[in-house]
């Protein structure tokens, strides 16, 4: 599958919602497809918190994307009718500006230097690539979890921006059930003493706090329905460390320890600490008074909402808000709840359920040029 890598390079200052601003910003993305001469079948999908803008695999980069079976040729975001955009996340070090990078008024890694970053922030870069583009409006905004609150920001910005929207396991804004697991996560590394204020060198990040974040992650992202079917009681085959009285026993444990130490090695503790926060500091109601009023000013023609019944992160009731809100009469809303076991992380692994309903729901979108 044709595919192209590229890095906008923005000439002017990038103002941040929550004051300061950046200098020579860099914003990374990733397209399939080709879009069409009336400019008019772009989908814009948005990551959530970890993943880089490689959501599939090319001709170009032949590694398996995050998204790798929702798009493609004949998936339920087609290349062949579709030209699809990905952008990697401000603040996200997969080589958009992140505190990863060098300010240019010091020379130095922003680290906590870097300002406040907020979801709005990820949109606006996001529309930054589309305008590079020469996009006017886009098809469809597309994105999960955090990219689902993106989604939600990029409306609120650019009412018209996008002819439909796709929102999937988010919320238009986080219960104090998410935001204390994820304070927590960020306490877990700041308290580690490697993590230095943030002034960590690159090979000596705060380990055991990253590792710590990651595992109390990886239990929210999935349901205790699919760990006890997935687990159940069974023990870990490895034998424990000579001296560790207290060291892995059950199989879940191993597991959450190998996907912990892999993450480390892949994300800046940093760049972790800021898109946490920004997902605590979105609320929607932020432009318009109250959610329901920044729903209504939304201009899409088409919404899908798609919800997971077994999720913590997002719950279920948080979805149907959505669709309650966005649904005043003039717009065709469509809110998918499913059934999947597999928690917050079902629109990575359920593919049986969340195909169908997207393919559906895009097929019906009119293009110029279908």
């Amino acid at each position: 599958m044709a595919s192209a890598r590229k890095i906008l390079n923005l000439d002017r200052p990038f103002p941040m919602r929550r004051g300061g601003a950046l200098q020579d910003v860099q914003i990374a993305y990733e397209t399939w497809g080709d879009l069409s001469f009336c400019n008019d079948n772009a989908i814009l999908i948005f990551t959530g918190l970890s993943p880089s803008a490689h959501a599939a695999s090319s001709t170009e980069d032949p590694a398996p994307g995050w998204w790798e079976d929702m798009i493609g040729p004949g998936r339920p975001i087609d290349t062949r009718r579709f030209f699809v955009i990905c952008v990697n996340s401000l603040g996200s070090p997969f080589g958009s500006t992140s505190p990863t990078s060098i300010n240019p008024a010091t020379g130095q890694c922003y680290r906590l230097t870097f300002p406040v970053l907020t979801v709005e922030d990820i949109a606006r870069a996001g529309h930054e690539v589309v305008t590079s583009l020469g996009i006017k409006k886009l098809a469809a905004v597309v994105g999960p979890s955090l990219g689902g609150m993106t989604v939600l920001a990029y409306c609120a910005l650019f009412p018209e921006g996008a002819r439909a929207l796709v929102s999937i396991s988010s919320a238009a804004r986080s219960t104090p059930f998410a935001i204390a697991l994820r304070s927590l996560q960020r306490e877990m590394i700041r308290k580690d003493p490697a993590w230095l204020e943030g002034n960590y060198a690159s090979d000596a990040i705060p380990v055991q706090g990253m590792r710590l974040a990651r595992k109390l992650g990886m239990i929210t992202y999935r349901s205790a329905k699919e760990w006890l079917q997935r687990f159940g009681r069974e023990r870990a085959n490895a034998e424990r460390k000579p001296g560790d009285p207290f060291g892995i026993d059950f199989e879940v444990e191993s597991y959450l320890e190998n996907h912990a130490v892999k993450f480390i090695g892949q994300f800046d503790p940093n760049c972790y600490l800021y898109i946490s926060r920004a997902m605590d500091l979105f609320d929607l109601a932020d432009h318009g008074g109250s959610v329901a009023e920044a729903l209504r000013r939304f201009t899409v023609e088409r919404a899908l909402i798609i919800g997971v019944e077994t999720d913590l992160l997002f719950p279920i009731e948080q979805q149907q808000e959505l669709a309650d809100g966005l649904s005043n009469g003039t717009r065709t809303v469509q809110f998918a709840r499913l059934a999947s076991i597999q928690g917050h992380d079902s629109f990575l692994v359920d593919m049986d359920r969340f195909r169908p309903v997207i393919t559906d729901f895009l097929a019906e979108l009119k293009l110029a040029n279908p």
